[in-house]
């Protein structure tokens, strides 16, 4: 089955990545408009099955560049987040570029850290793998945001972000900027960064140098940052969020959302 992200709500059939994006996208939250692809579905893909890779391209029809990314159907619980276990695949253009992303997103299931994820939280070894296409969201800046501080378990915000693509930050690429901010979107401590280098979709770039020292985020989008993260708590009944955001021309984007796991 291939949906509109939007009616992707069961996490049985399309992830919890997909899930949680599908109902943040019926709430009214910022989500980048995109497609879920169920593990069955992905599978025929893998295997080349002609009427799959056809629906494929009929749903992909208008989203154009796009980011690739897994929704294994035990992704982004409570127990496990699968936070980089898994491939993305970004700047994404036509139905064979996308078909083939999604075979190489549901290769990384068997990958050898996915794996031993795997065995370590007692789950299946055998990934059912599930996939999100969403349109591409050039950011100006992205990163990530904890609504509890993963250090101390205070309750604060914690956000690091970076100039470009959020995958500067999740990867390690740069040292991002840090942010502690109180709920109600007071400021309460920042931290300068090292980010040289941002990813944009053709790549990895060097970053301006009048821009490689300073903050990348004012507190205005601090306080953007702490009222999405309340609408969060309030959507999912829970005040515990891992959050994937970026900001393009001041707006700012839900791009994932997962609990803060236990493990």
């Amino acid at each position: 089955m291939i949906s509109p992200l939007a009616d992707a709500t069961d996490a049985k059939v399309f992830g919890g990545k997909a899930a949680q994006l599908g109902a943040a996208i019926c709430w009214g939250l910022p989500v980048p408009d995109g497609i879920a692809i169920s593990c069955e579905a992905v599978s025929a893909i893998a295997h080349e099955d002609a009427a799959t890779m056809a629906d494929l391209a009929a749903a992909i029809a208008g989203l154009g560049l796009s980011a690739v990314r897994s929704s294994a159907l035990d992704e982004d619980s409570f127990d496990a987040s699968f936070a980089g276990a898994h491939l993305s695949v970004l700047a994404v253009s036509g139905a064979e570029a996308v078909a083939t992303a999604v075979r190489a997103v549901h290769a990384s299931g068997q990958d050898a850290g996915a794996v031993s994820y795997r065995a370590e939280m007692g789950l299946d070894l055998t990934a059912r793998m599930a996939v999100v296409v969403q349109s591409l969201v050039d950011a100006d800046v992205a990163g990530v945001l904890f609504t509890r501080n993963p250090v101390t378990g205070a309750d604060e915000r914690v956000v690091e972000a970076s100039w470009g693509l959020g995958e500067s930050v999740v990867s390690g690429l740069v040292t991002p900027d840090g942010y502690r901010v109180a709920r109600g979107g007071r400021l309460l401590e920042r931290i300068l960064g090292e980010k040289d280098i941002a990813i944009r979709p053709q790549g990895e770039v060097p970053v301006e140098p009048g821009l490689v020292d300073e903050f990348c985020l004012d507190e205005d989008a601090l306080a953007v940052l702490d009222a999405l993260a309340s609408k969060c708590d309030q959507l999912y009944c829970s005040t515990d969020h891992d959050i994937e955001f970026a900001f393009r021309d001041g707006e700012v984007f839900l791009l994932q959302r997962r609990p803060i796991t236990r493990a």
